[in-house]
């Protein structure tokens, strides 16, 4: 059995849990009152602690698709993968994969999907601006006091379009928000 194996990280095991996963992205969703069954869910990332298996599920899921960009972010790589034949869960057509590698000093509680990040379009360039946008679109959106809330501007080198992202997170289950999709930021790095 492989190391990917072992761990339960391969893509052929990935993928038989990927329907569960998007079942709780779309209930954490609702909680927050988004229904984000209207959004294109731009891409799904996982998280892995250890640099060897990162390496191992990089090439492993190459078979996949094509690797979109590899981007040195926060101090470490970010392999976005744009599958051959986009993951169908749901209402959503999933067309990439992040796996960013092992940051050093951190480690996820657990090394599985962490998020689905959709594009919820809007002109708004920083973080706060985007999160106030989002809650006068939406009045239902109400982050709660259960769930933790990040704001940040994630930027890869040459990356020329502003991105900002809101996370919400909750039992292990991490929805992200942001107006651009990769591909749109890709294209601006090569711009």
């Amino acid at each position: 059995m492989t190391p990917l194996f072992a761990a339960g990280l391969h893509p052929q095991q990935m993928l038989e849990r990927v329907e569960a996963f998007a079942q709780k992205i779309e209930a954490l969703g609702l909680e927050i009152g988004l229904d984000l069954t209207q959004f294109q869910a731009d891409h799904i990332a996982l998280r892995i602690n250890d640099a060897q298996l990162a390496k191992l599920a990089h090439q492993a899921w190459l078979e996949q698709g094509q690797i979109l960009s590899e981007a040195q972010i926060n101090g470490r790589p970010i392999v976005v993968i744009a599958f051959n034949t986009p993951i169908q869960v749901g209402t959503w057509s999933i067309e990439c994969l992040e796996l960013p590698y092992p940051a050093a000093g951190k480690t996820y509680p657990a090394q599985d999907w962490e998020h689905i990040e959709f594009v919820v379009p809007s002109d708004k360039e920083h973080a706060s601006d985007y999160l106030a946008d989002l809650q006068q679109r939406f009045t239902r959106f109400l982050p709660n006091d259960d769930l933790k809330m990040k704001l940040s501007s994630p930027k890869g080198e040459g990356e020329r379009l502003a991105n900002p992202t809101i996370a919400f997170k909750k039992d292990g289950v991490c929805i992200k928000l942001h107006p651009h999709s990769l591909k749109r930021i890709v294209e601006s790095e090569q711009a």
